[in-house]
């Protein structure tokens, strides 16, 4: 399994020399008096990671897109820009999702969507996704550099290249040889990928992708199955060094024997092969991307699944229409499986299994990807888990599986300056996070229902001449 290690040094560097060159003093979290600054946000509370607490907040300062400084007198500054927060403003770390699919399939082709569906995660207040298996792996490249380079407006996005597995068009029946993978891995790593998704993966060329994977200091996430018809349990991954594993825990819960759907919808948290498979991860030390939320969209849709904004009016007129005209029958299976998730998670954190916070939503045009993370922080909350731990899950966690500490996850003089400004303690209600008024990413203030409203109605086909498109 790759270490930290070696991404957390990548930005040593980085950190040290931001360091010197500001004029913040680490040892009292001051800066001088004669400092300029961009941004400087007062008032309100903000989440201490460490602590697991709100503090109330006296100002934060950013300067070039980064925090260098939290808790210092706003007196002594006079930046370009002052924030001013009530005292029912709270003020979150931006949060990671770690399954964040860029795609939907509105009619027959799943395919991915680079101008709506980009702000909305960005408005929720995901200010880093990771992409977990592309359909246009080249076309989420190019919508990354935008990013980047200040043309788009959209989340600091972790690429993660083609899919792996089965689910890839043109992926060899056979199976791929594990020269093919190095050498596609390479060429993907030379691209600047965050890391790879293996879907429908056998266990050969998974041992393969994630030898060469780690070559490249980059991690391996995997949705698997049981063994059953050549699949990969996620005992046997775990074995063999993956990093993450999505969706299912696995183990002798799943037997080879028949599909792991089909067992899945009957497992409980007090079985022994539970408990079995929850410390292999505990030892290994390897993430779980539980992603509870995204099996209950198929089912029978229940409280978790409220809009409390209306996520049909990002669709164009002719989208909500063909929409509501569709009959909707829910999947039994999915409805279970999304019941025996829940039961499952909270012994898994209890035995101190490591979660990430992934949604792995794609849209039907019913609902938009962006706004799952805050259903998947319920469904966490509702299961057990105190509200600050699933903060932390859904911010700095994710960081961390991805060993980009050093500037995410954290509201941390030196990091990034990364927020998601909300209405109400989350801490008291987790789905107070749906109130977001402000988003920070990188330093650039906006406000979420902006955000919004900028891209309503413009996701999919305008008429029938456009369809075929999608």
């Amino acid at each position: 399994m790759i270490s930290h290690q070696a991404a957390s040094l990548r930005y040593l560097l980085l950190i040290t020399l931001i360091a010197h060159a500001s004029c913040w003093h680490a040892a009292d979290n001051q800066l001088r008096a004669d400092t300029a600054v961009d941004l400087l946000i007062v008032g309100g509370h903000f989440f201490d990671t460490e602590q697991l607490e709100f503090k109330q907040n006296r100002g934060i300062a950013v300067r070039d897109g980064r925090l260098v400084g939290i808790d210092i007198q706003p007196e002594n500054y006079s930046p370009e820009q002052t924030l001013n927060l009530p005292p029912d403003h709270y003020i979150l770390p931006g949060l990671v999702d770690l399954h964040a699919h860029y795609n939907l399939r509105l009619f027959k082709i799943r395919r991915e969507e680079f101008e709506v569906i980009p702000v909305v995660y960005l408005a929720n207040g995901a200010t880093t996704t990771f992409s977990a298996g592309e359909y246009d792996p080249e076309g989420m490249d190019q919508l990354r550099q935008r990013i980047e380079n200040g043309v788009q407006i959209g989340p600091r996005l972790l690429t993660s290249g083609p899919y792996f597995g089965s689910v890839r068009p043109g992926w060899e029946r056979q199976g791929q040889s594990a020269e093919e993978i190095r050498r596609d891995v390479k060429q993907w790593a030379a691209r600047g990928v965050a890391g790879f998704k293996a879907k429908g993966i056998r266990y050969d060329e998974l041992k393969a992708l994630i030898e060469a994977a780690h070559e490249h200091g980059l991690t391996v996430t995997g949705h698997l199955g049981s063994g059953f018809r050549g699949s990969v349990n996620p005992r046997d991954a775990i074995l063999l060094g993956i990093d993450r594993v999505e969706h299912f825990l696995g183990g002798e819960a799943l037997p080879a024997s028949r599909s792991a759907y089909d067992s899945l919808e009957n497992v409980s948290p007090d079985m022994p092969e539970i408990m079995d498979i929850i410390r292999l991860y505990v030892e290994q030390g390897v993430w779980f991307d539980a992603t509870i939320s995204a099996y209950g969209y198929f089912g029978s849709r229940g409280e978790v699944y409220e809009q409390w904004q209306d996520e049909r009016s990002f669709f164009t007129p002719y989208v909500r229409k063909a929409v509501e005209s569709r009959q909707r029958k829910a999947i039994e299976q999915f409805e279970k499986i999304f019941q025996v998730k829940q039961k499952t998670i909270k012994a898994f954190f209890d035995a101190g299994g490591k979660i990430t916070l992934g949604t792995d939503h794609f849209s039907d045009g019913d609902y938009m990807p962006g706004f799952g993370v805050h259903r998947e922080l319920d469904v966490l909350v509702r299961n057990g888990i105190p509200p600050a731990e699933a903060i932390k899950i859904g911010s700095l966690n994710g960081a961390l599986a991805m060993g980009i500490e050093a500037d995410c996850g954290s509201l941390t003089q030196g990091k990034l300056a990364d927020a998601y400004i909300i209405q109400g303690n989350p801490l008291e209600d987790i789905r107070n996070t749906r109130k977001g008024v402000y988003v920070l990413r990188a330093g650039k203030l906006h406000p979420t229902q902006t955000l919004l409203d900028s891209v309503r109605g413009k996701l999919g086909p305008k008429d029938a001449s456009e369809q075929s498109q999608w």
